[in-house]
């Protein structure tokens, strides 16, 4: 699924705790942390298409997510695909690694990648949800 006309891409990791909160607020607030398919990216991956980068940025902000999880957490990766006005590279040696400055509200968001059980590995693919599925997740 491509972003909205005029739009990034963003994936943001989260976990269930921070899941519940966006679905009793309704958004995510800005600014936050998040990856993309970036520049750096498409440079130090030359020979790969749109697909295979948004993948690795998907899979880079699942990793992201694991770091993120406490104890009162489910073990299990949270990402959420979002279309924002615009991100802001962030140096270092992660060349998906964003910054997005504005709100994310509820309409923005495209879907949900999830861990499908608890403690999956980390080369497992995550399970997609549409967004009326995403309060069932809780």
């Amino acid at each position: 699924m491509s972003p909205r006309a005029g739009a990034v891409r963003a994936y943001v990791p989260l976990t269930s705790s921070s899941l519940a909160a966006l679905v009793a607020a309704g958004r995510l607030e800005g600014p936050l942390r998040a990856h993309a398919v970036t520049e750096a990216l498409r440079a130090e991956w030359p020979d790969g298409d749109e697909e295979g980068w948004e993948y690795a940025a998907l899979m880079a902000a699942a990793a992201t997510s694991r770091t993120l999880l406490t104890p009162a957490d489910r073990p299990r990766r949270v990402v959420l695909a979002v279309d924002v006005p615009a991100v802001e590279p962030v140096a270092g040696d992660d060349p998906t690694l964003v910054d997005v400055a504005a709100d994310v509200p509820w309409r923005t968001i495209a879907s949900a990648h999830v861990d499908p059980v608890d403690d999956a590995p980390d080369d497992d693919d995550l399970a997609w949800y549409a967004t009326q599925e995403i309060a069932h997740l809780l």
